[in-house]
């Protein structure tokens, strides 16, 4: 009766001691378990959680991130008190970024919906070459926003009415508090039996300010001032459109030259950053791809990269150097659902010996976190 008596004691006081470490283990365990089956039951695509990595500018890490509305219900601002990047809503065009006193670095003689935009060319099976469809959405949302981070989505269900491409569309743009540039990404699909269709290219592409942007940066050994794009409309056509003899240029050097977008391409393995450098005000702008798991080809394919606009160009998919091989073309109704990205898009400034190194060093940050 007394060892009873004495074990009921002792189970007693353990259970004293640890029922608030088991009350943890259980509790832990319920949120664990709650979180993966939520997870699992929802089809949706959620926001994204981004490291910023070390380009974050912690004398700003006061201003948290912002999203303003100036009355205008067709334009919505994301702003860190870094760079202030402007939509048109609900397309899903990026019309302007604001950044070191510069109030756009678009180029503003163009139109809102040429300036920072999503493309694909697309066809029906059978026809030649089909049209841009610039993917424009027509629902805006704001997915997640705190003073760390906003997430905005702008997209876009197909119907069969529309002479558009058949695809839902969700453009996402994440922007971070501290952060000196713009993570964006898209989501396409199309669901099972959908009309048939080849889709030659998707890219993004942004069109900077003619006036700012000279000197164009693709590798540690090529890089130079170039030509305006002007120049190429004074010039003399060669066998193919792109690729232009420069007869009158406005810089007298590049006379003789001739100039092709061609020439700036790279393999998809080297093609991690590429941009433009203004003189003055000092600024870069870059296209920063540190993997490049989703683009079509395989690390050898050849594309596109920055060229004269100035223009920068993220090439998803192409026909480039391959032709219709790497098309993509889907037949039978089949479904199809792929994300594109995320990429960043990179602003710097200070002295313009230090910018492309700069810009460099973002690849191996590790900007991305799931």
């Amino acid at each position: 009766m007394e060892k009873r008596a004495g074990r009921q004691y002792r189970c007693s006081a353990w259970r004293r001691r640890n029922l608030p470490i088991l009350f943890l283990f259980f509790f832990f365990f319920f949120l664990v378990f709650s979180g993966a089956a939520s997870a699992a039951g929802n089809g949706k695509t959620h926001a994204r959680r981004i490291n910023p990595g070390r380009n974050s500018s912690r004398s700003n890490s006061g201003f948290g991130v912002q999203l303003v509305r100036r009355g205008d219900p067709q334009r919505v601002t994301i702003d860190n008190g870094i760079v202030a990047v402007t939509f048109s809503s609900p397309d899903g065009d990026v019309i302007g970024i604001k950044y070191k006193g510069i109030d756009n670095v678009l180029e503003t003689l163009n139109d809102d919906d040429n300036r920072g935009y999503w493309d694909v060319v697309w066809s029906k099976p059978g026809d030649q070459r089909g049209p841009f469809d610039k993917l424009r959405a027509t629902d805006f949302r704001v997915v997640m926003q705190d003073d760390e981070q906003i997430e905005v989505s702008f997209t876009k269900k197909w119907e069969p009415s529309d002479a558009t491409v058949p695809l839902n569309i969700d453009k996402r743009y994440i922007l971070r508090r501290g952060s000196s540039g713009i993570y964006m990404y898209a989501v396409l699909e199309r669901l099972e039996g959908w009309p048939d269709v080849d889709m030659d290219q998707i890219r993004v592409v942004f069109k900077l300010q003619q006036k700012l942007f000279h000197f164009m940066a693709i590798s540690d050994d090529r890089q130079r001032v170039m030509p305006l794009a002007k120049d190429r409309i004074t010039g003399r056509p060669l066998a193919y459109p792109e690729a232009v003899l420069l007869t009158h240029p406005s810089n007298p050097e590049f006379r003789g030259e001739v100039d092709d977008k061609y020439q700036y391409s790279c393999e998809d393995k080297d093609n991690k950053v590429h941009g433009w450098i203004s003189e003055e005000p000092a600024v870069g702008f870059w296209m920063i791809t540190p993997s490049d798991e989703f683009r079509v080809g395989g690390p050898i394919k050849q594309d596109l990269t920055s060229h004269v606009g100035p223009i920068v160009l993220n090439m998803f998919t192409s026909t480039h150097y391959t032709g219709k091989d790497l098309n993509t073309a889907y037949r039978n109704g089949e479904p199809w659902k792929k994300v594109l990205g995320p990429v960043f898009v990179y602003l710097n400034s200070g002295d313009t010996s230090t910018l492309w190194r700069d810009a460099k060093e973002q690849v191996t940050l590790g900007h991305y976190s799931k």
